[in-house]
Order: structure tokens, then C-alpha cells, then sequence
């Protein structure tokens, strides 16, 4: 498994008026091929930690074109300020259950 950590924050207001926006856009990562999920840390003040999980690096890479013009067009106008890559690699260990 290969995760991409980001560190967003957004606005509050602007993101609570956005809940469709953020639902649309997870529809449409979630149909990603290799997409395995996502782990989101609300860390406060609008600020999110999100890990997101694919099978494998190519997955994530392949995935990018299509995803970035929608960050852009449905998450960006939420946004306090760019969204900041913390980093990405191979999963070392998890022992995630299940939802």
C-alpha cells in the first residue's frame, strides 16, 4: 500500500456551506482505480491531516491529472490557503480493521 499525507486548512465558513463540494469530490476520488481509502484528523481551526491510501504508487500517480483540475474546481474555493504535501511512500505498517 502507498499513502500521500496533506495538510489542508479551509476556511469554516466557506467550508461549511461546501459540504456537497467535498462529498463530490470524495465520490470521484473514491471511483480512482487503486483508491483505497482516506483517513482524515480534523486538527482544528479548519486545519485537516488527510492520508490517502492506493494499492500502489503507480495507482496515485496515474490518478493525479484527474484529480488535481478537480481539487482545484471543488476543494481550492474552500481553502484558507494552498494545501501543503507533508510527504508520500510505501505503507510500513497498518492495522486498520475496518470502517
Amino acid at each position: 500500500m502507498y499513502a500521500v499525507v496533506r495538510d489542508t486548512t479551509y476556511d469554516l465558513d466557506k467550508l461549511a456551506q461546501g459540504r456537497e463540494r467535498l462529498e463530490e469530490f470524495q465520490a470521484m476520488h473514491a471511483r480512482q482505480p487503486g483508491y483505497r481509502g482516506a483517513i482524515v484528523v480534523d486538527a482544528g481551526n479548519g486545519r485537516w491531516l488527510t492520508v490517502n491510501l492506493w494499492e500502489t504508487q503507480e495507482h496515485s500517480s496515474v490518478a493525479l491529472p484527474a484529480l488535481v483540475p478537480e481539487v482545484q474546481r471543488l476543494l481550492e474555493p474552500m481553502m484558507a490557503g494552498p494545501s501543503q504535501l507533508i510527504g508520500s511512500g510505501p505503507v510500513l505498517l497498518s492495522d486498520l480493521t475496518g470502517t
